[in-house]
């Protein structure tokens, strides 16, 4: 296997210029038609076959010389509604308002590239490694329709990789156990009766009942679940009013909560709903609460993470693996994990050199290229290690 490093630097331009490609023509969630065909393209100069899947995204197999197990590894494709500020880079978006500010262009990249690899060790795989290339994980439902298209259907084990910008490049982290959290939506529309500001015994204020709301739901959190729990509930949007010598008649809220247990979340949203329920009736107005469930929490395999952790120490070293604690992040990855047994690792892009230490969804968000060689090893590895150990 020492082949496989050598592999990885001789087509590590290749992999640049796939990665800035990729880059420079992002796509949105459930748009990524271009990046389909591209994709599928790189696929039919490699000999590997390979399925679409509706709208977007592709299955493709590569078959060892004997049989066994079948591995996937899994890469995201979609871009998000960000403007890049990196306007200096030769390879920034050409399309404003649209941007891989995720790292997704490269982890399109490093599977293409293993791909590449594993087709040349075709001859030394026991098995079969399935290669998913999803779209629409952004707004985390492109994993779950593509499970829905038989994208785990007789698989034995998946594998991911998100490149990670708050990591030192090069290092990987794979946790075993709770490695992201679940991410659901709520709204809560509040309805009073609107009136003059100079006659608020005659009317119902929508502003009170949604303040007083926004303050009393921390103490969901705070003080209704155990402490040795994590979760968080964030209200990000609130829209209430319409004129300032005006009393709003309505008033929308809209949030997120995050936890890794399915008993804690099932109780969040029980409390979402009793307090504005309660909260409404006690200003004399009413409430309608909407709760969407999305990603369900990323639960590594403790025997797949910690082949993750051997190969790491094996073939970068003990000081390339990263101990850090779970993200309250979401990744649709979940819905692989769901069917099949995997986990999903994390790989270091941050460089202060390269100013590759932006959060990810903001418009300055870059990757340090040198990384990627990491996460093309580490897919190639996985493979490798899982269907001949």
């Amino acid at each position: 296997m020492t082949t496989v490093k050598e592999l990885v630097h001789t087509y590590h331009e290749d992999l640049v210029n796939t990665r800035r490609h990729l880059h420079e023509n992002p796509e949105l969630s459930w748009e990524e038609f271009e990046t389909t065909n591209y994709v599928c393209a790189f696929l039919d100069t490699l000999e590997i076959p390979y399925k679409r899947m509706k709208p977007t995204g592709v299955i493709a197999e590569i078959k060892g010389a004997n049989p066994g197990k079948t591995v996937a590894l899994r890469a995201d494709m979609d871009a998000l509604s960000v403007y890049e500020i990196n306007q200096q880079l030769p390879y920034a978006s050409k399309i404003d308002g649209k941007m891989h500010a995720c790292g997704h262009d490269a982890h399109t990249a490093m599977l293409l590239t293993a791909a590449r690899i594993l087709k040349q060790l075709q001859h030394e795989i026991n098995g079969t490694v399935r290669l998913i290339f999803q779209p629409a994980e952004e707004v985390a439902n492109g994993a779950k329709k593509m499970v829905a298209q038989g994208a785990v259907d007789g698989v034995d084990n998946v594998f991911g990789i998100h490149i990670w910008s708050q990591i030192d490049s090069g290092k990987v982290q794979c946790a075993k156990g709770a490695q992201f959290a679940s991410a659901d939506l709520f709204s809560v529309r509040f309805k009073g009766r609107g009136g003059h500001a100079a006659q608020p015994h005659n009317a119902i204020d929508a502003v009170m009942m949604a303040s007083s709301f926004a303050l009393n739901a921390q103490t969901v959190v705070a003080r209704t679940i155990d402490p040795i729990q994590s979760a968080v509930l964030t209200i990000g949007k609130m829209d209430v009013g319409t004129r300032f010598n005006v009393i709003a008649e309505n008033a929308l809220i809209e949030g997120t909560v995050r936890c890794f247990d399915a008993n804690v979340r099932k109780h969040v949203e029980q409390s979402i709903r009793h307090y504005a329920e309660q909260t409404a009736i006690l200003y004399g107005g009413t409430a309608e609460v909407t709760y969407n469930y999305g990603t369900q929490a990323v639960i590594n395999g403790k025997e797949s993470a910690e082949l993750v952790q051997e190969i790491v120490e094996t073939h970068f070293g003990k000081e390339a693996y990263w101990e850090d604690d779970p993200t309250m992040g979401g990744e649709d990855f979940s819905y692989y994990l769901d069917e099949v047994p995997g986990c999903f690792a994390l790989v270091g892009c941050g460089n202060t050199e390269k100013d590759t230490r932006w959060a990810h969804h903001n418009g300055h968000f870059n990757v340090d290229e040198e990384a990627m060689d990491t996460g093309v090893e580490l897919y190639v590895q996985y493979a490798l290690n899982y269907l001949n150990r």
